[in-house]
């Protein structure tokens, strides 16, 4: 698919078309432009209205000319165009689904995971995707962040040494200038522990105009970067796109994809299949299929978990692993992610495992002989190779330092808190 000027509302030459400055700044901003460019209805455009005090709207001219405009359900509409579905009661949504702000150490910063770190440098998009997860954050004031105001931030990625890959997000930080991009870069690549630098940006997708090949030249002197994109449907690979991601491809950057699973979007495995097709057909990893998140304004796009597990069943075995993303569920509250896969475990005896394959074919997999004399066993050697070697929970039952792990705070029918044996509850 390749796009064009819609001459009634964006009079364009083909020089300002592919001009991701004129992009932006051509951007549908209001309901008004919508009511021009699709003709939505006095009742439909009133919601949008309403919309517009959550999360303001802007689609590039690009993306907007994706839009079929006899179709209300078409994906590309569907995830541009305020619904009035986003005010609608929702006791399970969040304003901060994944508890960023709980993990931030400093601002514009968020440290859960161990080894890596996510940095915001701008609120601004290209576009503001309504099943946004950081919609608390993204258009508030639409421009990047001071660079002096990100300086806390690179003091503590400097004396955290366990931190050795950094995400920069924001809002899209390929909205900014190359000038303004670069000092962010620099900075951390001035670190000497952080090994990898990824930046997540929409711009592939909704303005491949940005993909310059001095915006790839000035990406490379930072390598290792690896940029992380999120295409949700087949009908926004364009030919632009394609362009795009093979302009940063060429230039050393390796590219994955983040699908979120969307209802009524995508929420089908044929669909998802021929994305991930698409995708390595463009040099693209299928890398995230995720669960969409609880964030509040976005109820109706979320599917069931099921869902998501059906759509990895029929992906699994049925086409190469390479094109099959991991399924994820960032869990609420700052949980992090979880993985799911289709059950092919079906039972355990001592010396044989039971599994099923994608086929349904049942099969046994016999174990060697003496395995708990000839494996490898963890040492205190083999854990100070890791800087950021996990203690505690889960790992300290692997080591043998535990059997058991307590939840806090519950009793059980006798009246005793869990976590305290029986013979001390007694003794109390």
């Amino acid at each position: 698919m390749t796009t064009k000027p819609t001459p009634s509302i964006f009079s364009a030459s083909p020089a300002e078309w592919n001009d991701w400055h004129w992009q932006l700044k051509n951007r549908l901003t209001t309901t008004a432009q919508l009511v021009e460019f699709l003709g939505i209805s006095p009742e439909e455009a009133a919601g949008i209205e309403k919309c517009l005090s959550s999360l303001r709207m802007a689609i590039t001219p690009y993306y907007a000319a994706l839009i079929k405009k006899d179709d209300p359900q078409d994906p590309i509409r569907l995830q541009a165009v305020p619904r009035v579905e986003e005010l609608a009661e929702d006791a399970a949504g969040f304003i901060d689904p994944l508890g960023e702000e709980r993990d931030s150490p400093a601002p514009y910063l968020t440290h859960r995971y161990p080894d890596r770190a996510l940095l915001l440098v701008t609120d601004q998009c290209a576009m503001y995707c309504r099943h946004c997860t950081r919609r608390r954050y993204a258009g508030h004031v639409d421009h990047p962040v001071p660079l002096n105001e990100l300086e806390p931030a690179f003091e503590y990625l400097e004396k955290t040494e366990q931190i050795r890959d950094v995400l920069v997000s924001g809002g899209d930080p390929l909205t900014l200038e190359d000038e303004r991009l670069e000092p962010i870069l620099k900075r951390l690549r001035a670190i000497e522990h952080l090994e990898v630098i990824r930046l997540c940006t929409r711009m592939p997708v909704v303005c491949p105009q940005r993909i310059t090949e001095e915006l790839a030249t000035m990406l490379r002197r930072y390598a290792p970067l690896y940029c992380h994109t999120h295409f949700n449907h087949p009908n926004e690979l364009t030919k632009e796109a394609r362009a795009a991601c093979a302009t940063l491809v060429d230039h050393g950057i390796p590219i994955n994809n983040q699908t979120v699973l969307l209802r009524g979007v995508n929420d089908c495995p044929y669909t998802i299949k021929k994305l991930c097709h698409e995708l390595v057909k463009n040099r693209v990893r299928p890398y995230y299929l995720f669960q969409c998140d609880l964030a509040k304004g976005n109820s109706h796009f979320r599917t069931s978990i099921a869902k998501g597990v059906e759509i990895m069943e029929l992906l699994r075995g049925h086409t190469s692993g390479m094109a099959v993303p991991t399924y994820a569920v960032d869990l609420p509250d700052g949980g992090g992610k979880v993985f799911l896969e289709p059950n092919y475990l079906i039972s355990m005896a001592p010396g044989k495992v039971l599994f099923r394959n994608f086929e349904g074919l049942i099969c046994a997999y016999n174990e060697p002989e003496n395995l708990a004399i000839s494996e490898h066993r963890c040492t205190d050697e083999c854990r100070a190779q890791d800087k950021c070697c996990p203690t505690g929970g889960i790992n300290a039952i692997l080591a043998g330092e535990k059997i058991n792990l307590w939840p806090q705070n519950v009793k059980r029918g006798g009246g005793w808190p869990i976590g305290k044996s029986a013979k001390k509850a007694e003794k109390q």
